[in-house]
């Protein structure tokens, strides 16, 4: 495990309302000195006014060097983070904030990208279109929202340039109007790259609609914590294959804990089962799959193990 980036201060320079419930935040450096650089998908760690530390993707063009912007949905049954940032920020005030890393970044190499984004996950998407448009590359971009008034940057995506690339559908909360994203996702086009961030179950949905799709073209970003525990969770044991230890790992931690809290180094990025860093080989026993990585043929041998459980008493992995 890597140690943690130092935080630096910077200055909030905006904190406005842009769609109902969510606020676009502005930071710049508190003497107006060069940021650190970021790319496109990166997030940046911020201190807030609660002492809670709290993950939130860059939303601004990445050549810019004098800010971050980020765009938070207030939440009102959250944690208290988002309520924290929002209600209790104010222009002027001091944040100590992380410097950027990227777990979602877009590969140098491709040229066609295929966006799926549903309400706030939109936010490091737009970087992505600043990226793309600039290095000349093709994009599509399917945005969903309940209703337009619900809908972060929509004047920005409804511009006249980008009507080819971009598709807002509202669905007024209706299941029934959901829009149908099976056309989309039955061919990988033009080896597109899949770029999903949103809520829990759209992105559960599109992961089994591509589980055709090559894995290194396949790409999620979860903006809210993963669903570690559940109150019908039991414990069980992991046993290590090469030293032969069992651990037991009890119902209010992750397999990935309790390996650290053995001395065990184990690396991670993300911890919400989407950026695929703590993928682990398992020799034996049945997993309890709760990431967005995993083919389903895959699933039988390997388990994420910063989100997922086991269904069986013990579990054997390849450490």
């Amino acid at each position: 495990m890597t140690e943690a980036p130092a935080l630096m201060p910077l200055r909030v320079t905006r904190n406005e309302p842009i769609a109902d419930g969510i606020h676009l935040l502005e930071f710049r450096a508190v003497a107006d000195e060069t940021l650190p650089a970021f790319t496109a998908g990166a997030h940046i760690a911020i201190k807030l006014p609660n002492g809670l530390l709290r993950k939130y993707s860059l939303c601004n063009d990445p050549t810019e060097r004098d800010r971050y912007r980020i765009a938070v949905k207030r939440e009102v049954n959250g944690r208290g983070g988002s309520l924290a940032l929002i209600d209790n920020t104010k222009v002027g005030d001091t944040l100590t904030v992380a410097p950027p890393v990227n777990d979602f970044g877009l590969p140098q190499r491709g040229q066609d990208f295929l966006f799926i984004a549903g309400g706030i996950g939109v936010t490091p998407m737009i970087a992505m279109i600043h990226e793309l448009r600039a290095a000349g590359k093709r994009f599509r971009l399917f945005y969903f929202n309940r209703t337009p008034e619900m809908t972060a940057f929509r004047d920005a995506l409804s511009a006249p340039e980008l009507n080819d690339s971009v598709t807002i559908h509202y669905d007024q909360g209706d299941p029934a109007r959901s829009f149908d994203l099976k056309p989309i996702l039955k061919e990988r086009q033009n080896r597109e790259h899949l770029y999903c961030c949103g809520p829990r179950p759209l992105m559960e949905a599109v992961r089994a609609m591509t589980d055709h799709w090559s894995p290194t073209a396949v790409h999620f970003e979860a903006f809210s914590e993963a669903e570690t525990h559940k109150a019908t969770d039991s414990a069980f044991n992991v046993r290590l294959a090469k030293s032969g230890k069992v651990i037991a790992v009890p119902i209010d931690k992750t397999i990935l804990e309790v390996l650290r809290d053995n001395g065990l180094e184990v690396p991670s990025s993300c911890e919400t089962g989407t950026c695929g860093t703590c993928r682990t080989k398992m020799l034996a026993g049945v997993a309890d799959h709760r990431d967005l990585v995993l083919a389903e043929h895959e699933k039988a041998d390997t388990i994420m193990i910063c989100v997922s459980r086991a269904k069986t008493d013990e579990i054997v992995i390849d450490r």
